[in-house]
């Protein structure tokens, strides 16, 4: 089997290449590769690799700088993923597509279902539901996971700034009013493959994924906002007397504050939380609790020394 990846080096691509790797022939693209805004050259990479799977992790994901580069948000994140999953329809391949909480405006009180009505606050938000739509038209066999708050072992992230923010300085001031769940990049490549791997088995991938075929909640259990997660990971960091040592701000000390002593370019939503029912009612695929993979995230990058990469 040939498995295409799209978005290399970013952190869901980087966990999808390792992941991926048992499954079969992996070819893993990027920005250097070709230019997402080239819609021919995306179309063109499918029927050069003619690949069995194509998991699209690339997006444009500067989610502040997308409200001034609309254009670009868009063709790379609504135009690019309907070129790519017609290329994939016609030639009968699974395609698996990510999108994003930002769909929504917040103000739900629970957590969202798939068929809540969608109203992103910002261009990033428009540009991936418009690319999940774009995506399930084509009519091939696709699925596109609806994730939040994504951090990967490789590039930066969320608990790499608070990691080296507790050691620059004396005070640390995080949004406390926005909730959702930190979900662990290696988990949606795990769930990913997870199911291709059930179609295998099932002995007709396509025909099995395209039984399947739609939009699915994929993030990790539980709920908590920005400032409790730094809270998390400082106190996880501070596990090891080394790094104890070093951080000059405690969790305890974190001080929570509102979105808007905080602003910025693109609103925010002020709860994020996905239902996942649906993803373990039809791939049997359960997410933990956000504390798992965050906790044992840290608890790598500790081990690993003093050095933030």
């Amino acid at each position: 089997m040939k498995i295409l990846i799209l978005g290399e080096n970013g952190q869901l691509a980087w966990a999808l290449e390792r992941r991926a790797a048992p499954l079969g022939d992996v070819v893993s693209l990027g920005i250097d590769d070709f230019d997402f805004t080239d819609l021919k050259a995306v179309a063109a990479c499918v029927e050069d690799v003619r690949p069995d799977v194509v998991f699209n992790a690339a997006a444009y994901t500067a989610v502040d700088r997308a409200e001034q580069d609309r254009e670009v948000a868009f063709t790379v994140n609504a135009e690019a993923p309907g070129v790519l999953a017609r290329a994939c329809a016609a030639r009968g391949a699974v395609l698996v597509h990510w999108s994003t909480d930002y769909v929504f405006d917040g103000a739900k009180a629970g957590r969202w279902v798939e068929s809540d009505a969608t109203g992103p606050l910002n261009v990033y938000g428009a540009s991936k539901l418009a690319g999940e739509r774009s995506t399930l038209e084509a009519g091939g066999p696709a699925l596109v996971f609806r994730t939040s708050w994504v951090f990967g072992d490789h590039g930066g992230n969320f608990a790499k700034t608070m990691l080296k923010l507790a050691r620059e300085r004396d005070a640390l001031r995080v949004v406390g009013d926005q909730r959702g769940t930190p979900t662990w990049a290696g988990r949606l490549a795990d769930l990913a493959c997870d199911v291709v791997e059930q179609g295998l088995r099932a002995g007709d991938l396509a025909g099995w994924i395209g039984a399947r075929r739609g939009l699915y909640h994929a993030s990790a259990a539980g709920e908590t906002t920005w400032a409790e997660y730094a809270r998390c990971v400082i106190a996880t960091a501070a596990e090891d007397p080394a790094w104890a040592a070093m951080l000059r701000v405690r969790a305890d000390a974190v001080e929570a504050i509102p979105s808007s002593a905080y602003p910025t370019p693109a609103a925010r939503p002020t709860n994020s939380l996905l239902d996942c029912g649906l993803l373990a009612r039809t791939f049997g695929y359960a997410m933990p609790d956000w504390k798992t993979d965050v906790v044992a995230f840290v608890r790598r990058l500790t081990a690993a020394g003093t050095t933030i990469g």
